[in-house]
């Protein structure tokens, strides 16, 4: 049995990998926790795998010939890990940097809190930023601040799904919230297996919010953990390809709503979305961009295949 099986899914972002796995060994060491790590890699192009041949021979590598998408290569590497009998799984992302002693803490308050089911750190960015890890469910309310200009001062507020900064203090205690950022989650074993881990049909965005909400209804809590830092850099693989990924995010967004909001919600996110898309197409000079905005449009109809 170990403390923690950290599992990280990569794609083609060899260099941040190569730092994020030497700061997972560091943290390890410093948190005095029995762990091991498995990267499951999504078909890069950049020489990962390799890289980890040379340099982490002691990382467990699953190579994947093809991309079969976030949640379910996390799957992946949680089914591996098991046969470890891990006490938690650790989904953390590539772009990131752990600082000594946050895994140690979020164990910490996992292990306090009998009802605690997951648990994510407080993010930086890469130049010590404040960066939010931590949401309310998407509604209707935080759909329009995505969609449309709105007061910059509503940004920051519960209207938008934010916790409050001072929250996040590193000082302050573990407090519960709806869902994490998916750059950094610690799931007690039990809780990953009887809710099943990822949603396998959310290709990329949106997963960890599915299986939040699964967790939550299951009757678990969820925490952040102000006083366990780590740096996520942010976007690293997305931005490589940015018509897609937006593309990717709206389907998974329309997704999550057909899965956990009723008919009327559904009716008016989708005359939302269709509206705000429809403009965007029109103004588009990219053509790519153009696309990707007609399929939104269509994937938020009424009648398209859930």
């Amino acid at each position: 049995m170990i403390d923690v099986a950290v599992i990280i899914v990569s794609w083609n972002v060899r260099n941040y990998l190569s730092d994020c796995l030497r700061s997972v060994a560091a943290d390890l060491r410093a948190s005095r926790l029995r762990g091991e790590i498995w990267v499951v890699d999504n078909a890069s192009t950049d020489g990962t795998v390799a890289l980890l041949a040379d340099l982490f021979p002691q990382v467990h590598v699953i190579a994947n010939q093809t991309n079969p998408g976030f949640g379910a290569a996390n799957n992946q590497g949680m089914r591996a890990a098991a046969s470890s009998h891990p006490r938690y799984y650790f989904f953390l992302n590539p772009d990131t940097l752990v600082r000594p002693g946050a895994m140690g803490r979020l164990v910490k308050c996992l292990d306090e809190r009998p009802k605690g089911g997951m648990a994510s750190a407080r993010l930086t960015f890469g130049d010590g930023r404040f960066q939010h890890s931590a949401f309310s469910f998407p509604g209707l309310g935080q759909l329009v601040f995505d969609l449309y200009a709105m007061p910059p001062r509503l940004y920051e507020s519960r209207l938008n799904g934010r916790y409050p900064r001072r929250m996040y203090h590193p000082d302050r205690p573990p407090f519960t919230i709806d869902h994490p950022l998916g750059a950094t989650m610690l799931v007690r074993a039990d809780v990953a297996e009887s809710t099943q881990g990822f949603d396998e049909s959310f290709h990329m965005y949106c997963e960890e919010i599915d299986w939040s909400w699964r967790v939550r209804e299951s009757g678990w809590e969820i925490y952040a953990v102000p006083g366990a830092e780590i740096v996520h850099f942010g976007g690293e693989s997305t931005r490589q390809i940015p018509a897609q990924s937006m593309l990717n995010l709206w389907a998974s967004r329309a997704q999550l709503y057909r899965k956990h909001h009723g008919p009327l919600k559904q009716w008016v996110a989708g005359w939302l979305v269709r509206s705000k898309m429809a403009r965007k197409a029109r103004q588009a000079a990219d053509p790519q961009l153009k696309s990707a905005y007609e399929r939104i449009i269509a994937l938020w109809s009424p009648n398209a295949q859930h």
